[in-house]
């Protein structure tokens, strides 16, 4: 679909230059919140590596660590806006868990047009927090017309959830210990409105051993190519194989069905990172 890959290029291009020219005006202290710096985390050899943490470290390099670390991540972000738009409800909650730097957030803000609606993006991690509602301020001075948003720190686990009628997990729920994961499920279901969804993106794995070695490797490919080199490819991967814990699709499929939901729909795939539609 070349004339669809030229629209978001020309769309991401767009949104970019938007937002540079916006900060150029801002006061310094702004300008530096919402810049970034490339990430070179795991550049240098570590005697020992740390298991990884979501701290102000990680926030300073997340737009560039995540762009290059994982296949398609934009245009999941920009498609659950416009899902976003579909599914969401008059006088409901929509909610951005484990929202990280809020750009689920600010797709949603641009799409949805849903009277009535607010956004509530949740994260765990201060220095995530503190840094989103500098990138949400920033679009504010940018755009009119946006719903409103929260941000809130708080554990998502925790969480009394409100009457929602869409609820975003994106790279989120691989990062809570599996015996959790369903009872957050259920309790989403639960709140969530008869024409609501959720959206679950999350890194696969795989139970057929060619076919997890091969999307690995591809994998691994995809950040070399980002320029990545094998030591913070090596680096990386000691860090985070003790916090983040992948599933198969076919688990995901089962747990959802289990905590309610009635469909679920695969609507994006690349590599071994997938986002699925969740229907009550």
């Amino acid at each position: 679909m070349p004339n669809a890959g030229r629209w978001y290029s020309a769309f991401w291009l767009r949104h970019a230059e938007l937002f540079f020219a916006t900060i150029r005006g801002f006061p310094t202290s702004l300008k530096t919140a919402v810049s970034h710096q490339p990430d070179q985390l795991f550049a240098q050899p570590l005697a020992q590596v740390p298991d990884f943490v979501f701290n102000e470290a990680v926030v300073r390099v997340f737009p560039d660590m995540i762009k290059r670390s994982v296949p398609g991540y934009p245009t999941i972000v920009e498609n659950i806006g416009v899902l976003g738009n579909r599914f969401a409800q008059p006088d409901t909650l929509i909610y951005d868990l484990g929202c990280s730097l809020g750009a689920v957030t600010q797709a949603l803000r641009r799409h949805v047009r849903t009277e009535r609606c607010r956004i509530l993006a949740v994260d765990n991690s201060a220095a995530m927090v503190s840094r989103c509602r500098e990138y949400l301020h920033a679009q504010d001075a940018m755009f009119q017309e946006l719903l409103p948003a929260e941000v809130q720190e708080a554990d998502i686990l925790k969480l009394a959830f409100q009457p929602t009628s869409l609820v975003a997990l994106n790279f989120t729920l691989q990062f809570i210990a599996p015996e959790q994961r369903p009872e957050l499920l259920s309790r989403i279901r639960q709140a969530l409105h008869p024409q609501g969804a959720l959206i679950l993106s999350e890194k696969l794995c795989f139970e057929d051993e060619a076919e997890q070695q091969l999307l690995t490797e591809l994998h691994l490919d995809f950040k070399r190519a980002n320029g990545y080199s094998e030591l913070e490819i090596a680096q990386k991967r000691s860090a985070i194989e003790n916090v983040m814990k992948p599933d198969s699709l076919d688990t995901h499929r089962q747990r959802l069905r289990q905590a309610g939901f009635s469909r679920v729909v695969l609507w994006f795939q690349c590599l071994n990172f997938a986002s699925l539609i969740a229907l009550p």
